[in-house]
């Protein structure tokens, strides 16, 4: 029997491709920026496909955010 859902990971390069027209629009090293911030929903695919949220660029936001907030919680640690 066949899944009529795809899985989280294959879902979200399929969200990621969706962005590809905003992506061209980016000057050539935006775009090696663009691609490094939407790889880090990567890091979370297991969280997300367990979060079962019906908007899938929810999870992969919030991944990104998520990481995003790890890494300035690094510098506010050095900092102190």
């Amino acid at each position: 029997m066949g899944r009529t859902v795809p899985s989280f990971r294959i879902a979200a390069e399929m969200e990621r491709r969706k962005w590809k027209p905003f992506r061209g629009l980016l000057d050539k090293k935006e775009r090696k920026i663009f691609d490094e911030m939407f790889s880090y929903s990567r890091l979370y695919n297991s969280a997300c496909s367990n979060a079962c949220r019906p908007v899938l660029i929810h999870p992969i936001l919030m991944s990104i955010i998520f990481e995003h907030y790890k890494q300035l919680r690094k510098f506010e640690l050095i900092d102190h």
